[in-house]
């Protein structure tokens, strides 16, 4: 073969092996494809925020319900007849009730200028179109928040010490409330919150005081120490409280102890709690009302010795049929839309003392 045909022929070869990927190395190279491992980490688990706590649930909130006074009061920081007098309310304001005493005598109100914005007034010059459904301020347990305390069942001396032979330093009258906070050995006198006495301190013989879990009380010497806890052994059973005649109220047939006029969209009923005495004392009652229905329906109750004459008067005549009402009863009457009526209750007279607690509840019937 010619020279130059090799020579062509040899430039095509190389061009056709080229064309079809064959490499050509030197002779000794080491050269080679590098091996890697790679892996596949396992996924990073973010962290679980902290628990948070959730906060207590707020306390409930109190509904005031509204009342009525029937008479000029003092509005008190406490609810007892010695505790500081916060101000004057006059006959026929609206009160806000957000809580009672123990003994439901006295009704807190919301009033300004109190501490923390509330004040306690007498529970009996306050009419309200029912029962009110408020918290009990104050109560038997003895802790920080909610102190053991007593209600007072006849006016009574505040002394000294715990005994007759201790000097008076106060009085406290007839269900006044006092905050307890100790006892004598025996369980016959209790100690009390009272601003007038030594440090503070007062004390009241046990048997004229309506109170519960004394014996959980700290027991108290003479001299103010406390010198244990427990329970007496020989407590002596509190005599029946004095029967006290009834205070007077002032109000008559011209100037009745409320006057409440009744309507579909406001007032459709009401509860008043008073009390009368014969022959000494308070001995009669007057309240005056004006029905928009045809009938009211009247509810008695009474505790006490006695018994109340009822009479209702319109345009100053007797109306008849109101003769049946009696204490523990119930009677529906017929009333004149618009018109004034005066509801005279009275002490039934006789010889012997009498003392009688009465509510009234009055309502609009459909």
């Amino acid at each position: 073969m010619p020279i130059k045909t090799k020579s062509l022929w040899l430039v095509f070869t190389i061009l056709f092996l080229a064309g079809c990927g064959v490499q050509f190395k030197s002779e000794g190279s080491t050269t080679s494809t590098p091996f890697i491992i790679t892996a596949t980490l396992p996924p990073t688990l973010a962290a679980l925020p902290s628990e948070t706590p959730l906060p207590p649930p707020p306390p409930p909130t109190v509904v005031p319900v509204e009342g009525v006074l029937s008479t000029q009061i003092n509005v008190r920081s406490e609810p007892s007849t010695v505790s500081d007098v916060l101000g004057i309310l006059a006959a026929n304001t609206k009160v806000q009730i957000v809580g009672k005493d123990p003994g439901e005598n006295w009704w807190q109100i919301l009033y300004p200028q109190g501490e923390e914005g509330k004040g306690w007034v007498t529970a009996k010059y306050v009419t309200t179109p029912g029962r009110p459904e408020v918290p009990i301020i104050g109560g038997a347990d003895p802790n920080p928040e909610n102190a053991t305390v007593a209600v007072i069942q006849q006016k009574l001396n505040v002394r000294s010490g715990p005994g007759t032979d201790f000097n008076s330093i106060g009085t406290l009258n007839e269900q006044d409330v006092v905050n307890l906070t100790g006892k004598d050995a025996n369980g016959a006198w209790l100690q009390v919150e009272f601003a007038a006495g030594p440090e503070g301190r007062g004390w009241i013989n046990a048997a004229f005081a309506q109170a519960q879990n004394v014996d959980n009380l700290p027991i108290v010497s003479d001299s103010g120490m406390v010198v244990g806890t427990g329970t007496p052994v020989d407590t002596p059973q509190p005599p029946t409280p004095t029967v006290v005649p009834a205070p007077m109220d002032h109000d008559s047939a011209q100037a009745p102890a409320i006057d409440i006029v009744f309507s579909a969209t406001g007032t459709r009923s009401i509860q008043y709690t008073s009390d009368v005495s014969a022959p000494t004392g308070d001995t009669d009652d007057w309240l005056q009302f004006k029905p928009f229905t045809q009938s009211l329906r009247m509810e008695l109750t009474c505790t006490g010795n006695g018994l109340l004459t009822i009479e209702l008067l319109q345009n100053n005549q007797p109306v008849p049929n109101l003769g049946n009402l009696a204490c523990g009863a119930n009677q529906v009457i017929a009333t004149r839309a618009g018109s004034a009526y005066l509801l005279h209750i009275g002490a039934a007279a006789g010889t012997d003392f009498t003392y009688t607690q009465y509510t009234l509840k009055i309502s609009a019937m459909p």
